[in-house]
């Protein structure tokens, strides 16, 4: 691989140099997640070493971009990682390369292109295609744990990109200067947080709820669904672990600080899909999470919240999907400021975080996800952080 006028921004801060033989597999991790780096106290790196190697065909160094964090960021990163490495050809119209805006949503804006998705948009920050299906110019990775985690991991420096649902001032308890000074924060998306109860206390006609409710609830103050109009039967109140964006987003948006308390809470999880799967498997549960992991046995209620009721249904005249939710958050990428890249986004990650800022990356990453695409102006705002083109 090789990158014209790119500067010193070339290489990722964390580097893994590849021989050739082991391009495919390297590319194949963005469609997996890390279940290891789920705990908490993970210290959100990649198990494998740095070494010096180059590739053995004599060519030059291949480094990879990985990143980590947040399990609401996940589904976006993630699947953004997969499209990169399989680098697909104008003629799979399935996920790149189709004029048929039903099939690749949002391609119209390149259909005057010929070159493989990756190749596309690593070729704009000065990157040789490699014209080679599941090759790309580089590989990239995302490792699964929480927002806490994928913040550390950026701040020392283990991954690229540290993937969070929720600020990183509140993750790391640093001031927004600090922040600003240290940091890139670039917006992807965002998610309508909802609240979510087990399909059995929806079904009885739990279908809506307010704000002082859901507060009541997690602040041990309601403690039976007959309370608020429900069965009578024990609230099975469920929390996301505490160092997760989600229940810091949570806590500031619901309960106004991000260290309130939530004496009510009856056990927490790690992550989105357990929280689910813990919900779908209790009756009389509720429990806060990411819009991307709701189902007809996880459904979502609308919130009163001092009179205007948000509803889970994206037609309605207030909705969860609108930006004035309360609930309404950021859903983050993290980059970091240092000596060797005081624009605090390099080159590779600029590449890859342009792919989500289009309409094809918006529609297709974020909102066939479930979550909500960011409007004209904030892609354009958000544009405007990564380094120029090439």
């Amino acid at each position: 691989m090789s990158k014209a006028n790119a500067g010193d921004t070339q290489v990722s801060r964390r580097k893994f140099l590849l021989t050739s033989g082991a391009i495919g597999a390297a590319g194949l991790a963005g469609c997996s997640s890390s279940e290891g780096n789920s705990s908490e106290e993970s210290d959100g790196g990649d198990s494998s070493d740095s070494s010096d190697s180059s590739d053995s065909s004599g060519g030059s160094e291949i480094s990879l971009l990985n990143a980590e964090g947040s399990s609401t960021v996940y589904p976006i990163s993630n699947k953004g990682s997969s499209y990169w490495n399989a680098n697909a050809p104008p003629s799979d119209g399935e996920y790149w390369g189709s004029t048929d805006e039903s099939t690749v949503p949002g391609w119209s804006e390149f259909d005057n292109t010929d070159m493989n998705l990756a190749d596309y948009f690593a070729s704009l920050y000065g990157f040789d295609p490699t014209e080679t299906r599941s090759d790309p110019p580089y590989p990239t990775t995302v490792s699964l744990s929480h927002s806490g985690t994928g913040c550390k991991a950026v701040r020392d420096g283990l991954v690229d990109i540290g993937n969070s649902s929720g600020p990183i001032t509140a993750e790391l308890g640093i001031s927004d200067e600090k922040a600003s000074e240290e940091y890139v924060d670039h917006v992807v998306g965002r998610d309508g947080q909802p609240v979510v109860v087990s399909k059995e206390i929806f079904d009885a006609g739990v279908t809506q709820i307010t704000g002082e409710q859901v507060r009541g609830i997690y602040q041990g103050e309601i403690t039976n669904w007959s309370e608020i109009g429900g069965p009578d039967q024990e609230i099975f109140v469920i929390g996301r672990a505490e160092g997760s964006g989600t229940d810091t987003s949570f806590r500031l948006n619901m309960l106004g600080a991000a260290d309130a308390s939530m004496s009510g809470v009856s056990s927490r999880f790690g992550q989105n899909q357990q929280v689910a799967e813990a919900v779908a498997n209790n009756e009389g549960a509720i429990a806060y999470m990411a819009l991307a992991f709701t189902s007809d046995q996880v459904p979502p209620v609308a919130i009163d919240f001092d009179g205007t009721v948000y509803k889970p249904d994206k037609d309605a005249e207030n909705t969860i999907f609108d930006s004035a939710y309360p609930l309404n958050r950021d859903l983050h990428m993290y980059t970091r400021i240092t000596e060797e890249t005081p624009g605090g986004t390099d080159m590779q990650e600029g590449a890859f975080l342009n792919m989500f800022l289009t309409s094809f990356g918006q529609q297709v990453f974020v909102e066939q996800n479930n979550y909500i695409p960011l409007p004209t102006k904030d892609i354009q705002a958000e544009a405007e952080k990564l380094p120029d083109q090439v």
